[in-house]
């Protein structure tokens, strides 16, 4: 039972430092895309690819600790948890966003940004849902 405690409580950790960063970047190039300076464009510059590849292994490490708590509850117990697979479903999803992020990072980078502030606005959003999402399923577990 310690093991599966630890497992969780890390997943979680590393969760919340993934979602922290995934939140802020899109806020990053809110700001990026409504600049009108050189300066402070490449100021975010550097500010969007650290953050990206700092909180990366963030989710690599949510990732492998959510694949070990499978391990540990075991193939019966993951096949009867119709709510895991909604869940997976909307991690996959987040997964996608996150590495849609590196593209627009790179786009920024090369001055190659065609969307708005308001695109970024309502990019930032995205994440929130499926994290709502996601807490919904684990803790309520309606199927």
């Amino acid at each position: 039972m310690t093991t599966l405690l630890w497992l969780k409580a890390f997943h979680v950790a590393f969760m919340t430092a993934w979602f922290a960063g995934v939140f802020y970047l899109p806020r990053l190039f809110v700001n990026h895309a409504e600049t009108q300076s050189k300066e402070v464009a490449e100021h975010l510059k550097g500010m969007e690819k650290r953050l990206l590849y700092f909180i990366t292994p963030f989710a690599l490490l949510t990732i492998g600790l959510g694949i070990a708590l499978i391990h540990y509850y075991g193939i019966d117990w993951f096949m009867a948890s119709k709510w895991l697979h909604v869940k997976l479903t909307l991690v996959i999803l987040v997964v996608i966003y996150h590495a849609y992020c590196f593209k627009l990072v790179k786009d920024f980078q090369h001055n190659k940004n065609k969307r708005s502030g308001r695109f970024y606005r309502l990019f930032n959003e995205l994440p929130v849902f499926a994290l709502f999402g996601i807490i919904i399923l684990v803790y309520v577990k309606p199927f």
